[in-house]
């Protein structure tokens, strides 16, 4: 494996994927449009081991934070069950080098060889790049793409402080963490034991660094390009400071920036990766994430990978503005390199907070509303990759980061809100952007309350069932999203609502019901859910009247629950018979067309016009 940038074995492997030995070796090649391909995230060591049991019993201790066992061959293994499941891709959590002295990196964010892939998830740790290659290779064979989940903002424990013992950070860990500093501190530098070096203090004169301590590719190697400033103390910007014991890199750095981005190009050619999600990265400086983002582009199109795909994590509380300033350019702002784009996507946390409590009965459906409104403001000027950034935004439910799983499990009735599962979900792939499913919501995982509760080790708990009712009720949903084109490509309308027939609008309380159309040319795909866990709802819901005739049948595509009662046949409110109030706070008095649906407590339905 390379150890610089600038050696002859790492530009062999650039040099192959611009021009490939032979037409088997050429990149695998990007989608036409990612919308087409809903996403399956799983945790590498989490996920399946095919020769051995976790580690660790029982698979969902929300009090262990070691390695149980995962394997590159484990994901390989199960890739069949993630494609018929109907995933298109695999984002797969860090499986760069960690530092093999730390216990407790399982979740991969500790890099510090940027150039190689993890031996502890490998069979042979002397074979890991081949393993994690094999696995990719398998995947596109599977026609799943791959998406790996890189860190540029920090690396692992890579050296402890030379800080006062009186410090309660420095109590108990060696050092690895200091109280802030607005200047950087001294530091001695870890060897490949983990000891903490006393004659390391400038990582750039250790003499013949061992490949499992400091910093790789050996360009890094320089104390400039680390804070040293210890955790930030919550008085100042938040984002300038370590990561826990996790030592933050200066981003602003050009030199860094051009040897982050020289190693990520590497990473792309080496493993023929199709995409990268971005962790923190709100806590890049300078125009890193700009710069990135478009040199990763720029790369993959020589290669002819011509349509990679970069989204990143902006969680904060700003979220919806944040978002905006990490993604695409602002057309407002005139700069020199204004061709540049940047990273394409972020994750959708202003939806998942919003969507997760509406589908919970905690908020109302029109919080979800407000959120579309305030992001059209807000994103008004923004340009990204694809043009309208709200589209390709990575959606979801949960993850690894937010210590809940979707699905609740009340101990008196276990199943009594499974139904919240699958509706959040029909909205999820029905709404706008790219659907990430978090693995084990297929097979009912439910744990809380903590980072190791909700990053079980599936394969020692419930394992691969294709029977389970979950994993086929998303199988379902899934086929409905690529059966109907609308669904990833359509307009998008939230739908006024009436129980009355005469009074229409957006529902303003608590497990009301969700309405909205995705349109399509001349097609129309209907999505209503009732939120209530107890009560059941008779609704007429307001369809495009241009695309409907009195009379018309919206048939169900889609329910999460048997026996679904169909919805009545289009009928026409004339004009002044009716009073609506619209989403951008106008009042109409129609003429309208309405279909009437009968929804069950936690129903959802997909709904199309018949013969369309």
């Amino acid at each position: 494996m390379p150890t610089s940038l600038f050696a002859a074995d790492f530009q062999t492997v650039l040099d192959q994927a611009v021009n490939p030995p032979n037409p088997g070796a050429a990149p695998f090649p990007s989608p036409e449009d990612w919308r087409d391909r809903w996403i399956y995230f799983l945790m590498l060591d989490r996920f399946n081991n095919p020769s051995a049991p976790p580690a660790h019993q029982p698979f969902d201790d929300p009090n262990f934070f070691g390695f149980q066992g995962g394997k590159f061959s484990g994901v390989q293994q199960q890739l069949p069950y993630i494609k018929q499941l109907g995933a298109g891709a695999v984002w797969l959590s860090p499986v760069l080098k960690n530092f093999i002295f730390d216990p407790n990196t399982y979740h991969g964010y500790g890099i510090h060889n940027f150039l190689s892939a993890e031996p502890r998830f490998a069979d042979s740790p002397a074979t890991a790049d081949n393993e994690l290659r094999a696995l990719v290779d398998a995947a596109h064979q599977e026609d799943l793409l791959v998406i790996l989940d890189i860190v540029l903002n920090h690396t692992g424990n890579a050296f402890a402080y030379q800080c006062d013992p009186a410090d309660q950070f420095c109590i108990g860990n060696q050092g690895a963490q200091a109280s802030f500093h607005a200047s950087p501190q001294p530091v001695q530098w870890r060897d490949q034991t983990g000891a903490s070096r006393p004659d390391f203090p400038d990582v750039a004169t250790i003499p013949n660094p061992s490949p499992d301590a400091v910093v790789w590719p050996s360009e890094l190697q320089q104390n400039q390009f680390f804070r040293r400033q210890g955790t930030p103390d919550g008085n100042g910007d938040e984002t300038v400071g370590d990561f826990s014991v996790l030592k933050q890199m200066m981003t602003a750095d050009p030199d860094l920036q051009r040897f982050l981005i020289r190693s990520f190009q590497y990473v792309i050619a080496r493993f023929d990766i199709d995409g990268f999600r971005i962790d923190t990265l709100r806590y890049l400086k300078d125009d890193l994430p700009r710069l990135f983002g478009n040199s990763m582009r720029e790369f993959a199109l020589s290669i002819g990978k011509k349509n990679f795909f970069t989204f990143g994590e902006v969680l904060d509380s700003n979220v919806e503005q944040d978002i905006a300033r990490f993604i695409g350019r602002n057309t407002l702002t005139n700069t020199d390199d204004s061709q540049l784009v940047g990273v394409d996507a972020a994750l959708d946390y202003p939806l998942f907070n919003t969507l997760k409590p509406v589908v919970k009965g905690f908020a109302a459906p029109s919080a979800v509303v407000s959120m579309y409104q305030n992001r059209k403001n807000v994103e008004a000027q923004v340009l990204s990759s694809h043009g309208d950034a709200t589209r390709y935004f990575v959606t979801f439910l949960d993850n690894h980061d937010m210590k809940e799983r979707i699905r609740y499990v009340d101990p008196a009735n276990p199943t009594k809100f499974d139904d919240q599962v699958t509706l959040g979900l029909a909205c999820l792939y029905s709404l706008p952007g790219i659907p990430c499913l978090y693995y084990g919501t297929e097979q009912g995982l439910h744990g809380s309350g903590s980072d190791a509760a909700v990053r079980e080790a599936i394969w020692g708990g419930p394992g691969f069932d294709q029977q389970s009712d979950f994993y086929q009720d998303i199988q379902q949903i899934a086929a409905v999203r690529a059966q109907q084109s609308a669904l990833r490509y359509g307009r998008f309308y939230f739908r006024p609502l009436s129980g009355d027939g005469i009074t229409f609008g957006v529902s303003g309380f608590p497990q009301g019901a969700v309405a909205f159309s995705r349109i399509l040319n001349d097609q129309e795909v209907l999505v209503v859910a009732n939120t209530s866990p107890t009560q059941a709802q008779q609704l007429d819901v307001i369809v495009e009247i241009l695309l409907s005739a009195v009379g018309d049948v919206f048939m169900v595509l889609y329910t999460n629950q048997a026996g679904p009662l169909p919805p009545q046949p289009v009928r026409n409110i004339p004009q002044g018979a009716a009073t609506v109030q619209e989403v951008d706070g106008s009042t109409g008095h129609g003429p309208l067309h309405v279909v009437r649906v009968n929804l069950r407590p936690l129903e959802v339905q997909i709904l199309r016009r018949a013969g369309n």
